[in-house]
C-alpha cells in the first residue's frame, strides 16, 4: 500500500521545511521585542498615574520643583496685608517689600511705627500661621520720610553752605 499522503506543491515542502528549520515561530520586528521590554502597566490607558490632574495641582507641583513656592508665599502675604494686620492698622501702615526674610512695612507716622512695633510678635506668629512657606524671621516698621532739601524753590546747585567751610 503506498503512502496514502496526498503530494504537496513544491511551495509547500519548502513552507514546511522552514518550518521545521526554524522551530515555526516567525521572526520578531525590532518593535514587537520593544514593546515587549516595556513596562506593561505603563501603556494601560486606565492604568494607575494616567487619571487627569487639576489645574491646581499641577501648578503647586510646578512651583515646589522650581522653587517658586517661597516667592509666591511672600506675594500672598502682601497682597493678603488688610487681613493679617487689620483693616485699621492696613489704612496706616502698607508693606513696601520683603527682603532677606524681613518684611519692611512703611506707617504713616512715627507714633504708628512705634504701635506697630510692639505688636510685632503678634504679626510674626500670624504670618508663620498663615503663611509659613514665606519664611520671614523679622518685620522692620519704617515712619514718613524726612522732607529732602535737595529738591524744591529753596535749593541751590552746588555743595551749598559746606563749600564755604575749610
Amino acid at each position: 500500500m503506498p503512502d496514502e499522503r496526498p503530494e504537496l506543491s513544491e511551495a509547500s515542502a519548502v513552507y514546511l521545511r522552514f518550518r521545521e528549520l526554524f522551530g515555526g515561530v516567525p521572526s520578531r520586528t525590532r518593535r514587537a521585542k520593544k514593546r515587549d521590554e516595556r513596562d506593561p502597566s505603563a501603556s494601560q490607558p486606565f492604568g494607575k498615574g494616567r487619571d487627569p490632574h487639576g489645574v491646581g495641582d499641577v501648578v503647586d507641583a510646578l512651583a515646589t520643583q522650581l522653587g517658586w513656592s517661597s516667592s509666591l508665599a511672600q506675594s500672598d502675604l502682601l497682597a493678603g496685608w488688610l487681613e493679617l494686620a487689620g483693616e485699621e492698622t492696613a489704612k496706616h501702615a502698607v508693606p513696601e517689600g520683603i527682603t532677606e526674610g524681613v518684611l519692611t512695612v512703611r506707617c504713616e507716622s512715627t507714633a504708628w511705627a512705634t504701635q506697630l512695633r510692639i505688636m510685632r510678635s503678634d504679626l510674626l506668629a500670624r504670618i508663620a500661621d498663615r503663611f509659613p512657606q514665606a519664611e520671614i524671621q523679622s518685620i522692620r516698621f519704617q515712619g514718613p520720610d524726612a522732607p529732602s532739601w535737595k529738591r524744591g524753590p529753596r535749593s541751590i546747585p552746588g555743595r551749598g553752605p559746606r563749600d564755604t567751610y575749610g
